[in-house]
């Protein structure tokens, strides 16, 4: 996929988001990271298949959910404000998965593509190679 100038590139897994911008062009990209951003974990998502219970007492999954519906709703945040004109998102399938439950929309419009794989620990090559081939 063609990666346009000054997109926004969310990274992420259910732990972890890193943002990058393209401060290349859309021929030749170049990511430059941006200061982390503090994700609210309040809202779980959909959740209630993933109760806390004697039999499951868990917490971890309601986190992972919460913590990318935070992911979801500051890229919204951003994308409405006007700050955003094109997004990239690339992420665990299962956190890729819970984003797309939480898409505003007009981040859905802004949306240039998605790649359903873990790169949250991988070099900025490794994140252009998947876009590249994506």
């Amino acid at each position: 996929m063609k990666l346009p100038k000054n997109a926004l590139v969310a990274v992420a897994d259910g732990e972890i988001l890193k943002l990058y911008r393209n401060t290349g062009d859309e021929g030749s990209p170049s990511l430059t990271a941006l200061p982390d951003a503090d994700i609210s974990t309040s809202n779980k998502g959909s959740g209630g298949r993933h109760q806390s219970s004697s039999a499951n007492p868990s917490d971890s999954q309601q986190d992972e959910d919460g913590f990318a519906a935070g992911i979801a709703a500051l890229l919204n945040k951003q994308v409405m404000g006007g700050k955003v004109d094109a997004v990239v998102v690339i992420a665990a399938p299962r956190t890729l998965g819970e984003l797309r439950k939480h898409y505003h929309k007009t981040l859905e419009a802004k949306l240039v593509g998605e790649v359903s794989k873990d790169l949250t620990g991988h070099s900025v090559a490794d994140i252009l190679k998947a876009i590249a081939s994506a």
